[in-house]
């Protein structure tokens, strides 16, 4: 299995409003993610605003994003779906156009039982030969992953990695006494990066990495190295960064701050609204005090 660690940033989807993909953004967005030291790329995690695309968006986001990493960095595509089938065949598509794995979400109208949650994931797991990451966020999913399930998918030979987005850094703690070594935990930006990394993390898959991509790599670098002084000092500086993404609209928050950067990303998708110019000051004050 391929080891993915470090930083994964949650791309953004730069649409148009026409709902084109601005694909020479999306491309130059992650030529500098990569050449910031980034260890992987996720298009289509919640940052990138999968809820609000279309099949055909979804498979351009993709397909760009593995075309500008050129092999450079592993991508791992966000799959989800309300339908079993409809994940598979995501997940199947993005493997033959080049995703090194896959980060299987579940999305639900109808409330689901542990094992239909389960056999959504296995089903994923099943369709590919490539590496899964789970995906658990009880804030926005309607059947979250209990640890039953996850110690249960964790004992499958292509899920080796969990992205939690919960702000339990316990529960983390929790999923890898009961995994070990067979699980390897990403945290969010929901969660201390540097906590998680002390307690055993291998990374982290979030948003804000996007905007600060060399600090962000900084920060893994030091907890690397143990040198835990330093990096809880940067990370108390970063997390001011992490606050204003918990106060706003994922995508807003992440595309006002390329905004600020050059990159034009455009705003959220409708129905969702871009920032307010007093929200905006917010993001970019917290930039500027990181430089």
């Amino acid at each position: 299995m391929a080891d993915f660690h470090g930083v994964f940033p949650y791309l953004v989807s730069p649409v148009d409003p026409a709902g084109h993909i601005r694909t020479e953004v999306l491309g130059r967005l992650c030529d500098d993610l990569i050449e910031a030291g980034v260890h992987g790329l996720t298009p289509l995690g919640s940052t990138g605003e999968f809820a609000y695309l279309n099949n055909a968006q979804r498979m351009q986001v993709v397909a760009t994003t593995i075309e500008a990493a050129q092999g450079r960095v592993p991508v791992v595509a966000g799959v989800a779906s309300t339908s079993t089938a409809d994940a598979v065949a995501q997940a199947k598509a993005y493997q033959k156009r080049g995703a090194a794995g896959i980060l299987a979400i579940l999305e639900a109208y109808f409330p689901l039982s542990d094992a239909q949650v389960e056999s959504y994931f296995r089903a994923i797991a099943d369709a590919v030969d490539i590496p899964v990451v789970i995906y658990t966020n009880p804030n926005f999913q309607r059947s979250d992953l209990t640890l039953d399930v996850i110690a249960r998918l964790a004992q499958h030979p292509r899920i080796g990695y969990i992205k939690d987005a919960s702000t339990n850094t316990g529960r983390l703690l929790s999923i890898m006494n009961r995994c070990g070594d067979g699980l390897k935990v990403f945290s969010a930006s929901a969660h201390i990066p540097a906590a998680v990394m002390l307690i055993g993390g291998h990374g982290w898959m979030a948003g804000p990495a996007c905007i600060i991509p060399r600090q962000s790599v900084e920060l893994y670098n030091l907890c690397r190295r143990a040198r835990w002084d330093e990096a809880m000092a940067l990370q108390r500086k970063l997390w001011r960064i992490n606050e204003a993404f918990a106060c706003f609209n994922l995508a807003a928050c992440i595309k006002a701050g390329l905004a600020s950067q050059g990159y034009d990303v455009g705003d959220p998708v409708p129905p969702q609204a871009p920032l307010s110019a007093e929200q905006r000051k917010v993001v970019e004050a917290a930039l500027r005090d990181l430089g």
